[in-house]
């Protein structure tokens, strides 16, 4: 996958609280229980989050966190890039440095349209439009034990 483990679980995380249309903070225990993510590594991914001004903590038996600002003002963008930082949208899909058009990689030519349609797919996804999605077509934020 394209996207790192940190990086999945802070936008599955993320849009499992816009999901929940509640005012106030939630638990990290309890979106780390409800969707089987190590409460510290959630946490350390949060934390990441918070100081990117997407998410706002609060400590102590009522803390928990909340959105920092509007569901329908953060996108999935604004998500990757304060996990994984903006690689993912400008580097060599091989991750071989100097990777250009003076020296490409076998897949130089063909990841820079992909790369730039993921970055504008990623721009125009929002945490309001994604969490819609969920509810109108029953969609699925949990890994499947069977």
């Amino acid at each position: 996958m394209l996207l790192s483990k940190s990086t999945e679980y802070g936008i599955r995380a993320t849009l499992y609280l816009t999901s929940l249309k509640q005012e106030g903070y939630v638990s990290i225990r309890d979106i780390s229980d409800e969707l089987d993510i190590s409460f510290h590594f959630l946490t350390k991914i949060f934390q990441k989050l918070t100081q990117a001004d997407l998410l706002q903590s609060f400590r102590g038996p009522r803390g928990g966190v909340a959105l920092a600002r509007p569901a329908d003002q953060i996108t999935l963008l604004d998500l990757v890039t304060a996990i994984d930082g903006p690689a993912l949208f400008t580097e060599c899909v091989l991750g071989l440095p100097g990777c250009g058009e003076r020296k490409p990689c076998p897949l130089h030519e063909a990841w820079g349209p992909e790369r730039d349609n993921l970055k504008a797919l990623f721009e125009n996804a929002t945490l309001a439009s994604m969490a819609a999605d969920l509810e109108t077509f029953d969609l699925r934020l949990k890994i499947l034990h069977l």
